[in-house]
């Protein structure tokens, strides 16, 4: 599952991406349009600096801009940097791979069963960049069947 850090990282992105070249956005500026608190906003975006998805700038035009285009930047490349590997096990993992210790990893059924699913995540927020996903006009979203889950899986 997403975590809330991952989830305002997001949301901290998508206001910097509408950004133009020379604009910057101050902390307290995403904290309040975006609703995270700012605290937590700050240990985010420092993380996010340090990964070089954004730069910081000082003085009375300072804040925060993207530190490269949005075209290049994926959500999984945000979500790995918050919240790790993005499988829901360990030993599902490509990046964090543990191997368990209760199981033979070439026949077990959960961690065949959630390579699907680390596989379908990856697939979609991989493949979707910051660009994008800015672009994109959320509408009402119902419930999805099972058989469209399953259409996703590869």
């Amino acid at each position: 599952m997403l975590s809330n850090k991952a989830k305002y990282a997001l949301k901290a992105m998508f206001a910097l991406t509408s950004l133009k070249d020379d604009q910057r956005l101050q902390s307290n500026e995403i904290a309040e349009d975006q609703n995270i608190p700012k605290k937590f906003l700050d240990l985010i975006l420092l993380e996010l600096r340090r990964h070089g998805l954004v730069q910081s700038y000082r003085g009375q035009q300072g804040g925060y801009a993207l530190a490269k285009s949005a075209s290049t930047i994926t959500l999984g490349n945000i979500v790995r940097v918050i919240d790790g590997p993005l499988a829901p096990i360990a030993c599902a993992s490509v990046t964090g791979y543990q191997r368990c210790a209760d199981c033979d990893p070439d026949t077990c059924l959960v961690r065949y069963n959630m390579r699907k699913v680390r596989d379908a995540i990856s697939t979609i927020l991989d493949q979707t960049t910051l660009a994008e996903a800015s672009r994109m006009k959320p509408k009402k979203q119902s419930t999805p069947s099972r058989r469209e889950i399953l259409e996703y899986v590869p």
